[in-house]
């Protein structure tokens, strides 16, 4: 019997350790996915800002925020792979899909309606990505319209139970003159 309890008690730590192991590394790899889709999504919007800036350079007058859909504080999504920014349902975002390789949306398809989901090889993915942008308050309370604060958040679902979330945040500023009025 002695035996029997100290063979049982061998082999079950061991299996123990295993599945605690395995967890925690599952767990940092959606953790590392997490932090880079959302990393992602800030260079994306910034890509928005820097193409308006190109547009201005070559003397077409845009505001350095056109295609963001909403400075107010609402949930967006943004697909990298076309730089499609769309306004969220009131539902909330779609979760990001993926082809395989590449995680985004389906081409045309950053907010999925019914005849842009699961289709062409694009499968929805445990991971859920929602931006915001909202202008940066002056020391009046007034809004800074030179400096907007952007907002990522990745969310993903472990197990049967645990919502788990990532979020990033960075600043981007109106360095040039667009003509907006903003100075």
């Amino acid at each position: 019997m002695v035996a029997i309890s100290l063979l049982t008690i061998a082999i079950v730590a061991p299996m123990s350790l295993t599945t605690q192991s395995l967890s925690t590394s599952y767990y940092a790899r959606d953790q590392i996915t997490a932090f880079h889709l959302a990393q992602e999504a800030i260079e994306s919007v910034r890509h928005v800002r820097d193409g308006n800036v190109l547009n201005n350079a070559i003397g077409v007058q845009e505001d350095l925020l056109a295609g963001i859909p909403d400075t107010a504080g609402n949930p967006f999504t943004v697909s990298t792979l076309d730089d499609d920014v769309a306004l969220c349902l009131q539902s909330g975002c779609p979760p990001l899909q993926t082809d395989g390789e590449l995680y985004g949306y389906r081409p045309g398809c950053a907010m999925p309606t019914s005849n842009c989901g699961n289709s062409e090889g694009w499968e929805n993915t445990r991971f859920t990505r929602t931006a915001r942008a909202v202008f940066v308050k002056n020391p009046d309370g007034t809004d800074n319209l030179d400096e907007v604060h952007i907002t990522v958040m990745v969310s993903w679902q472990t197990g049967s139970y645990q919502l788990r979330s990532f979020t990033i945040s960075e600043n981007l500023f109106r360095w040039v003159n667009d003509g907006s009025g903003a100075q």
